[in-house]
């Protein structure tokens, strides 16, 4: 679909309050979604669309159905989505793939779209220093932990998630957002190695920087900027939705 746009959002976490707190930004992003039948080619979401996601072998956490149905739909008509991991979503499983039809991606990501050189990354763990953070992520994501984690009842597993990731939610709000820091370690790296644009979400804040021809984009959120990137015709735009 050459005529058709591509569009990257990160940071719902969609399960993070209760369901009535959440039901309007979690309407607003369905109709996004659904607005986007017909004028997409790709949908790429970059980490962090549910607070909390754990496949079971027999059991999927049941807050997220409704969501599930709008991608599936989305899916169905022809477009692309595809799902990286974050560090709230990080243990995305078959399910998502082979029942509503999205393509799941652990890790970075380049992409070769429109005549531009794309790097895409949750953004979590690129900074120098926390390094207890980043020997938890080999941890929790290894094949092991998620044996073990299975083993826990659904009941007492998916409570237990949702706790842990309030502890993270408030351990990320306490350093400041510094994208002078984030354009010198993650942006400028990624250019020297011959990639012009570098999109990432994790800090919940919206920037945009041009230089030369090189983009950096750190997405925002579904949840107070409603923010997205969208790709046409070589040319990038950040946006927000509704446009009103």
């Amino acid at each position: 679909m050459p005529d058709r746009a591509t569009y990257f959002l990160s940071d719902a976490h969609l399960g993070a309050s209760s369901t009535r707190e959440e039901r309007p930004r979690e309407s607003r992003l369905h109709r996004f979604l659904d607005s986007l039948n017909g004028s997409a080619a790709a949908v790429y979401i970059v980490g962090d669309l549910f607070d909390f996601w754990f496949e079971y072998r027999t059991a999927i956490p049941r807050r997220y159905f409704e969501t599930l149905v709008h991608l599936r739909r989305l899916s169905e008509a022809g477009v692309s989505i595809v799902y990286l991991n974050g560090n709230h979503d990080f243990w995305l499983g078959a399910f998502l793939r082979d029942s509503i039809g999205l393509k799941t991606h652990d890790g970075p990501l380049t992409l070769e779209l429109g005549g531009r050189r794309i790097w895409l990354h949750h953004g979590d763990g690129l900074l120098g220093g926390d390094q207890g953070y980043k020997v938890l992520k080999r941890v929790l994501r290894s094949p092991l932990s998620i044996g073990l984690y299975r083993w826990l009842h659904p009941d007492l597993g998916i409570p237990l998630a949702r706790h842990v990731s309030r502890l993270s939610r408030g351990s990320r709000e306490e350093h400041p957002f510094d994208p002078e820091r984030l354009w010198r370690q993650i942006a400028l790296p990624r250019f020297s190695e011959g990639l012009d644009t570098v999109m990432i979400g994790h800090f919940h804040q919206v920037y945009e920087r041009h230089d030369a021809g090189r983009d950096f984009f750190v997405l925002g959120d579904w949840i107070r900027h409603f923010t997205y990137v969208v790709l046409r015709e070589g040319r990038f735009t950040l946006e927000v939705w509704p446009a009103s």
